[in-house]
């Protein structure tokens, strides 16, 4: 919907610009589906071998509709007529009917009916959404006790497809009709339209228009069943205007991402075990949370520490009559947000409030739309963001008055101010007074709310303006270090390496003897491993039960080491296409633990961990004979809580 649309259009309008491999928007295309053939294989295999047989195992089963006895197809019938039959409507494709829109991601049935009156005909009869996708099943014994209401046992662990009940049911949608073919399909559309902002006169009027055409970009995939019949394939690309390479072949059934709906079974046993985050002690006691920010600085790391700390310090900002002004960036905030709350609750209170809310976050335009007129109702002062930046950066600072006089506190983050990814991201959360962080803090919402020009910073890394060459002279700090004592040490951890300058640098460091090691969860466009260029770099990869979601920034420094954490990866739209910040940890203790209890614990990991190979592909990493074992996450789960210094 992104990537490989945008290759799309500019294969369409011809690119100027080769990237790095020289591989044209076509040659890019192909080389995406020759990779991508063998893993839709695979995901078949991994679903029909493994994961359906251990399912099985345990009960749970997902049938063909071919496999249903016929008691459970006259179930399923009458709730066919009760539950689905009202919802569905089927549309014809003819002179009289244009080819219907399809949305993004639907599935559909392709149904093709001969018409004793007018031969063969096409329609398109979409499955609705709003239904689950797997279809509960009665057990025998159940059957009876459901038909009367035309409905499946609830208790039942048999599933079927929702789209082959619908087309083991079509003679009801077509009377009189015979039904010669029906096969589900689904398309994929481009959503990340062009938004010409510097033209806007409303910004958030915008981003509703843009929120409302993204359901009309142009197909970039057509996914079929194995057995359509290439005279429908051929209806369905032509009036899509897709190529050949765009139609994928699937076998199996479609949109496998809805197998999630499996996890309502009430299996707790086949789950991973619940966990409750811990609050560090020294937020939960009697002692109010600012008094404790007054004298030490708090590193969380979630989702092992509660995002509950974050919420709390907004809601007492909120109430607490000292407080007089409270400014946060807010990115994703999900739904029924209690940070919004609390922010609508201190302008209530009478605080000064100020919220910048970045509209353009993509997938979550429609929600921070719902957020910042909602803010804007309750009198908060909202800013949409920037002509031409997203405002990617974590950061909320609460202005206090006491008895000293003005107090500020600062919370910088890794991850969003959001509580439901907080406990599936792994972020940290960083709460501090240090007066130079608050002093950029401010300067820094000046910029966003205001029309200050400033670039440069006491403590903060602030892109676009600078954060690329900081971290490039600290690299060359690094190479100059190792020169002279030869233990240059830089390890990093992010979610993408793509930019060129910062890669080449690292380079540089390996060919310079300094020990790289890098773990990069998504897209890594450093090659490892090269004899002469990167022999000295490391790279790896954690995927668990959590997403590796932090960035972390290490450099030994000749022993003065320094961490940076923050929102930024290094890739161009990060140091130069959006507002980001990188933020010190220099507490001795707290730095400790988070180069040995976090990064170097991650950098170690044995189980979860995967290691990019020179020629890009990835292979596991094993314990060798003898070694310990270490899992990251589950360390970090056992020992949740107690990582604090101060325990």
């Amino acid at each position: 919907m992104i990537r490989v649309a945008g290759l799309r259009r500019q294969l369409e309008v011809g690119a100027l610009e080769a990237p790095p491999d020289g591989m044209t928007p076509a040659e890019q295309l192909a080389a995406i589906r020759e990779t991508l053939m063998p893993m839709l294989k695979q995901r078949f295999r991994c679903w029909q071998d493994d994961l359906k047989p251990k399912l099985e195992e345990q009960g749970i089963r997902v049938l063909d509709y071919s496999d249903l006895k016929r008691k459970q197809r006259k179930l399923l019938r009458r709730h066919f007529e009760r539950e689905i039959f009202p919802v569905l409507t089927p549309l014809a494709f003819d002179p009289g009917h244009p080819f219907p829109h399809i949305s993004n991601l639907s599935i559909n049935l392709a149904v093709e009916i001969n018409d004793p009156g007018h031969g063969e005909r096409f329609a398109r009869l979409k499955v609705p959404n709003a239904l689950d996708r797997l279809l509960r099943i009665p057990s025998e014994e159940k059957a009876g006790r459901y038909e009367h209401l035309g409905l499946v046992g609830p208790k039942s662990s048999h599933f079927v497809w929702l789209e082959e009940v619908v087309a083991a049911n079509l003679d009801l949608l077509f009377p009189g009709l015979e039904i010669v073919t029906a096969h589900p399909f689904r398309i994929t559309r481009d959503v990340d339209l062009e938004i010409e902002e510097d033209e806007a006169a409303d910004l958030i009027t915008t981003m509703q228009d843009f929120v409302a055409q993204r359901h009309f970009g142009s197909a970039i995939r057509l996914e079929v069943d194995a057995g359509m019949p290439e005279r429908i394939r051929s209806i369905l690309s032509r009036n899509l205007r897709l190529s050949p390479y765009q139609v994928y072949e699937v076998e199996g059934p479609l949109g496998l991402s809805d197998m999630m709906e499996l996890t309502s079974i009430d299996r707790p046993e086949l789950k991973d075990p619940p966990f409750l985050p811990q609050s560090p002690p020294e937020l939960t006691g009697e002692e109010s949370i600012f008094s404790v920010l007054r004298d030490r600085d708090v590193l969380l790391y979630h989702p092992y520490d509660s995002f509950a700390s974050v919420v709390d310090l907004i809601r007492k900002a909120a109430r607490d009559p000292n407080v007089v002004a409270i400014k946060q960036t807010l990115y994703r905030t999900g739904p029924n947000s209690p940070i919004v709350k609390a922010l609508r609750e201190a302008r209530e209170q009478g605080k000064q409030v100020a919220a910048m809310v970045e509209l353009k976050a993509r997938f979550d335009e429609e929600n921070n739309i719902v957020w910042a007129r909602a803010l804007e109702e309750a009198g908060v002062h909202v800013v949409y963001g920037l002509v031409g930046l997203k405002v990617h950066c974590k950061i909320c600072l609460v202005v206090r008055r006491e008895a000293h006089g003005i107090q500020s506190y600062v919370h910088l983050g890794t991850g969003n101010y959001n509580p439901v990814t907080a406990r599936l991201y792994t972020d940290l959360g960083y709460f501090t007074t240090d007066p130079e962080l608050a002093a950029d803090v401010s300067d820094l919402f000046n910029a966003l709310t205001g029309y200050s020009k400033k670039t440069h910073y006491r403590k903060l890394l602030v892109s676009p303006h600078s954060m690329r060459e900081q971290l490039l002279e600290r690299i060359d700090r690094e190479i100059s270090a190792h020169l002279e004592d030869g233990q240059g040490h830089l390890a990093f951890k992010m979610n993408s390496l793509v930019d060129k300058r910062c890669i080449r640098k690292l380079y540089e460091a390996s060919q310079a003897g300094v020990k790289v090691e890098l773990q990069v969860r998504g897209i890594c466009c450093l090659q490892p491993g090269v004899s002469g260029v990167s022999d000295n770099i490391r790279v790896t990869s954690v995927v668990g039960r959590f997403l590796e979601h932090s960035r972390i920034y290490y450099f030994r420094n000749g022993g003065d080491e320094e961490i940076l954490l923050g929102s930024a990866d290094l890739m161009p739209r990060n140091l130069g296409g959006r507002v980001e910040l990188l933020f010190p940890v220099r507490d001795p203790e707290l730095l400790a633990s988070l180069r040995d209890d976090i990064l170097f614990l991650h950098l170690r990991d044995n189980v979860r961990s995967r290691e990019l190979q020179a020629d890009g592909t990835y292979k596991r990493v094993q314990p060798a004979g003898g070694e310990e074992v270490v899992d990251s996450q589950a360390y970090r789960l056992e020992h949740r809580g107690s990582w604090h210094p101060e325990d």
